[in-house]
């Protein structure tokens, strides 16, 4: 087992995620070296390292000996392979996106790729999804990474102001003061917070709260630390006295193109004829919420694997209405496919990055709130499909694939439609839908030889009608293989 089957919190209490279920994980000591380990992932960390996170510079002389313990009792927990023996300590692997630290850190050097003014609203939405992340303190009462804590704290806090200051420049400045006036509360100290609460009072016409703002600040710096405010507030301050036009003015934003929904299935096969069980079969899987957010269509060559794809896209388009991505992975590059997906999205392709790790992770983004179809047809194997996973709750997957895909089954729980060739009734009304009134007896061939598989079905019928419509055309051409005159 490796670490891509599991989801990692430590944005808040410790928790591990296995197949949607929470790993019991009691043991103090253990949970700190497992959260030293996380902050690390694919990392070696030295065991002077745990046990200075364990003990916080009081180890008993057994330190060694109980760090030992503690990861051995971790590995039965987490499985073989997760936690490995690296000199001078230990290494968790784990992928990037298991551990929500690594999403949210991700998630915000993203944003700072969004510069253009034009960008900022999708800014805004990126670290807001990174905010969301968080669901508490992280490492409450662990001594030994009081320093991590302190980081990670001071990354989520400039996130927050960086996306507050993008928000007031979009006009929402009304929505904002709420947050704001819990951020100072929050952290009384940091003065770019206290900067956009006033400005943000200000631009809601708030003249008299912007003013009062500056003035508890002044007095609390005064009374705390014994210092007055800095030059880029007593400026703000000056500049709402004065009553600026400047303050009224946020930054132009570019014009953003119209939206539009991607709809990129490819047409449908018709005639089409059975399949009903097959079909009820990806309604129960894929329609639920509770269901698994992927199906895989397996069989041999010809059997109809995309046929019956896109028959249940086509007819499912009401359950998604924020778009179907589609994609024929024979000979298929993801990280290719990935950038068709984004700019189907909406994201401008200078916008693109070029890390794969950073564009998939805007793609989850991009879907994280969204009702979308992903069929993936041709799939080649269970890796070419992670890679284009989206990563929204209410987002599904359907594949098409020759092989059965058995590793994507076990680590995403995906679903499996098994396709076998059509009964002999249902070759026999696709074959009357394709060629009409034909001679029983070339029917019964027919329907025999193709062995219920649609495409030969197809091919053969083709066949039959280009041997029925001949002689028709010699007759009109006058003796029957003769050139007309």
């Amino acid at each position: 087992m490796d670490g891509s089957a599991f989801e990692f919190r430590v944005l808040g209490p410790v928790k591990v995620i296995r197949d949607g279920a929470e790993l019991p994980m009691s043991a103090n000591r253990e949970l700190v070296i497992l959260a030293c380990l996380l902050l690390n992932a694919n990392r070696v960390m030295s065991v002077e390292r745990l046990i200075e996170a364990v003990w916080a510079g009081s180890a008993p002389p057994s330190a060694w000996r109980q760090v030992a313990i503690c990861v051995s009792r971790l590995r039965r927990t987490l499985g073989a392979g997760i936690i490995k023996t690296s000199s001078p300590g230990y290494l968790l692997r784990a992928a990037p996106d298991s551990i929500d630290w690594l999403r949210f850190t991700s998630m915000v050097d993203r944003s700072r790729t969004l510069a253009d003014p034009g960008s900022a609203e999708a800014a805004v939405l990126l670290l807001r999804e990174a905010l969301a992340l968080w669901r508490g303190r992280p490492f409450e009462d662990i001594r030994g990474l009081r320093y991590d804590v302190a980081r990670m704290e001071e990354s989520r806090l400039e996130a927050l102001e960086t996306c507050l200051e993008l928000e007031i420049e979009l006009g929402r400045h009304h929505q904002v003061i709420p947050e704001l006036v819990a951020l100072v509360a929050e952290s009384p100290f940091r003065e770019r917070v206290r900067a956009q609460l006033m400005l943000a009072q200000y631009r809601a016409g708030q003249r008299a709260e912007a003013l009062r703002t500056y003035q508890e600040t002044r007095r609390y710096l005064r009374e705390q630390i014994g210092l007055e405010p800095g030059p880029a507030l007593r400026r703000l301050h000056e500049q709402i006295l004065r009553d600026e036009s400047a303050l009224m003015r946020p930054r132009a934003s570019a014009p953003r193109p119209v939206a539009v929904t991607p709809c990129q299935l490819p047409p449908q096969v018709l005639p089409f004829v059975g399949r009903e069980e097959e079909l009820a079969a990806l309604d129960s899987a894929l329609l639920g919420d509770a269901g698994p957010a992927t199906a895989v269509i397996s069989g041999r060559g010809g059997v109809g694997k995309t046929t019956l794809a896109v028959r249940w896209a086509h007819a499912r388009l009401d359950a998604f209405p924020d778009g179907q991505l589609h994609a024929d992975l024979t000979g298929a590059d993801p990280d290719a496919v990935l950038d068709r997906f984004l700019r189907a999205l909406g994201v401008p392709a200078q916008d693109l990055p070029g890390d794969p790790d950073e564009k998939l992770a805007l793609y989850r983004s991009c879907t994280a709130r969204r009702r979308v179809l992903v069929v993936l047809d041709n799939a080649r194997d269970g890796d070419q499909v992670l890679a284009l996973l989206p990563g929204g709750a209410h987002c599904r997957v359907l594949v098409t694939a020759g092989d059965p895909l058995d590793d994507l089954v076990a680590r995403q729980g995906a679903h499996r439609v098994f396709l076998r060739p059509l009964p002999e009734d249902a070759a026999r009304e696709l074959v009357g839908l394709l060629v009409g009134a034909a001679p029983a007896q070339e029917v019964r061939e027919l329907v025999a030889t193709s062995r219920g598989n649609p495409l030969s079905l197809r091919l053969a019928a083709a066949r039959l009608r280009s041997h029925a419509v001949l002689p028709a055309q010699d007759g009109r051409s006058g003796r029957a293989g003769q050139p007309a005159a």
